[in-house]
């Protein structure tokens, strides 16, 4: 099973954590601990639940675990202060706090896939709406003072992509234009939401029939 939040796939087959074609190394207690913590979402796991799965029958100290936490945030880019993934409850324990797509979900993706690209990362989107703003839960998180919590959306589905803004403070661009409704996205677009530059990415499939104009 793969299981996708923000731009990162968790790999549960093949044990392992994805940005794009990047494998981001993860120790196997990190790997097991945001296994657990995603497959428990939203439910918050207290400490000693969760140092009694990843240590059954054994004494360890309780200091472990933030390590691990820390761990999977330096990996994932997550920040304590304000996080997109895991959610500290003080003096208690932890949660999962980003949506997460499963295999069905994924399994509807356009055939060749769909993604943006910002600043040199690549941001895979799914069927259906994605998301893009400063919101911890968005398919496309920018953390950027000019974006808005949840400023636009892209939405695939069909083989086909629309770009939509949210009512955002900055406003949304394709192409250099402004736009107010929902405005159709080619492979190559450059969006700006707010003072960011995106580029959407879809590529034909083989064999399709594309018009010039």
């Amino acid at each position: 099973m793969r299981l996708a939040f923000g731009d990162l796939i968790l790999d549960l087959g093949t044990r392992q954590l994805l940005r794009g074609d990047e494998e981001l190394r993860l120790s196997p207690k990190a790997f097991e601990l945001l296994r657990l913590l995603i497959e428990n979402r939203p439910r918050a796991m207290s400490k000693d639940e969760l140092i009694e799965r990843l240590w059954p029958d054994t004494y360890v100290a309780e200091a472990n675990l933030p390590s691990l936490i820390a761990e999977i945030r330096e990996v994932t880019g997550d920040d304590a202060d304000e996080p997109r993934f895991i959610r500290t409850i003080r003096r208690f324990g932890y949660a999962f706090c980003a949506t997460v797509t499963d295999d069905e979900r994924l399994a509807g993706a356009t055939p060749l896939g769909s993604w943006v690209m910002c600043e040199g990362r690549q941001i895979h989107l799914t069927e259906g709406e994605n998301i893009i703003g400063r919101e911890p839960e968005a398919a496309v998180w920018l953390d950027f003072f000019t974006v808005s919590r949840r400023h636009a959306r892209i939405v695939i589905a069909g083989g086909r992509a629309t770009l939509e803004d949210l009512g955002s403070k900055n406003g949304t661009q394709v192409r250099g234009q402004r736009i107010n409704g929902a405005v159709e996205l080619t492979d190559g677009d450059e969006i700006r939401i707010g003072s960011v530059v995106l580029s959407f990415r879809m590529p034909a499939r083989p064999g399709s029939t594309v018009s010039l104009v």
